[in-house]
């Protein structure tokens, strides 16, 4: 691993929405250089000269050591680690345009959630991929609205990877008295966590949405667990990393707390909106109407049954009725309950 991992300062976030912003903050707010750069160079300009993020996170002041950028170029060349903040609709043409202009050796972080459109590969192997061998790499994942991280509010996220050094660096470029960062070094299992759970959030939504109350929520989540469970321990994850905050803990925050995008977008499906009329009342990336396909697709490749992320891409994708949904989960054959996830056929 290069020496330069051992310095990540300036770090350089990419991708100036609320939460590659929230990040920045996070980051400065322990006294380190931070570049944050965004497509929308009239948005860099008004942050430069508010010295916030008005768009997304009004009111909430930056600290000395943010500096907002319209310059990629100069900015990957200064930086001594580049952490990417962009939906995963993006994640790979940002890593195509980072790569002729990124040093060797310097880290790669990424706050993204979802999977690659079309091949439904998760983020660590497209980054791989096209970042090649020389770059350690890290994924950074968990229950946290970005508001509240901005507001010092108090959370706690998970950083992965594969390389320890750098994943120690980072954990710690956050952590502070109110941010508190974990490790892992489950790069596959943060990641299967941080994706369907935006597609239960989704459904977590719906059901509120038609009024069914706390009790279907609580079915939801727990059955959704089963569901994360069951893909984690197909694709080879461990599986308690699902039990942590990346899993289970992302889980509930999403699917319960109308902050998130996702959940919003069920609700007004179970409103009665069209998905289409829905997505535009949310007006932001919901990265669980991306990723439900390619949950499903992976979950068909490893031949196991995901039912409720079935019936959510019934919903958003062929025109299905919320209830006729509703009513094919119910009437599901009776099985015993398992969640060891050594038993999948149970589960």
């Amino acid at each position: 691993m290069s020496e330069q991992t051992n310095s990540l300062f300036p770090t350089l976030v990419i991708g100036a929405g609320a939460w590659g912003t929230a990040l920045a903050i996070a980051i400065a707010r322990n006294g380190n250089e931070v570049l944050l750069w965004g497509r929308d160079a009239s948005h860099i300009a008004e942050m430069q000269k508010t010295a916030s993020n008005e768009r997304y996170l009004p009111g909430l002041p930056f600290p000395d050591t943010l500096q907002p950028t319209s310059d990629l170029a100069q900015a990957v060349k200064l930086a001594k680690h580049v952490l990417i903040s962009v939906p995963s609709i993006a994640f790979s043409g940002m890593l195509k345009q980072v790569k002729p202009l990124i040093a060797e050796g310097i880290p790669v972080s990424w706050a993204t959630k979802g999977l690659t459109p079309e091949t439904g590969r998760f983020l660590y192997e497209t980054a791989a991929e096209i970042l090649g061998k020389s770059h350690a790499l890290a994924v950074i994942s968990g229950p946290s609205f970005a508001a509240e991280v901005a507001k010092d509010l108090p959370t706690a996220i998970t950083t992965a990877s594969a390389d320890d050094a750098f994943n120690y660096a980072l954990a710690s470029s956050m952590h502070s008295p109110t941010l508190r960062v974990y490790t892992s070094s489950d790069m596959l299992g943060v990641q299967i966590g941080g994706t369907v759970k935006n597609v239960l959030a989704i459904s977590a939504g719906i059901s509120d949405g038609l009024g069914f109350g706390a009790n279907a929520r609580a079915a939801l989540i727990t059955r959704g667990m089963a569901e994360i469970l069951r893909l984690a321990a197909s694709l080879g994850a461990n599986t308690e990393t699902m039990f942590g905050l990346s899993g289970i803990g992302d889980l509930i925050l999403t699917c319960t707390d109308d902050q998130s995008r996702n959940r919003q977008l069920g609700l007004a499906i179970g409103r009665g909106l069209s998905v289409e009329d829905a997505v535009t009342e949310v007006g932001k990336t919901v990265e669980g109407m991306h990723a439900a396909k390619e949950v499903l697709l992976r979950a068909q490749q490893a031949g196991i049954e995901m039912p409720i992320v079935e019936q959510v891409c019934k919903i958003l994708f062929e025109g299905r009725d919320p209830r006729e949904s509703v009513q094919a989960l119910l009437c599901r054959e009776q099985k015993a309950e398992e969640l060891s996830p050594t038993k999948t056929a149970k589960i």
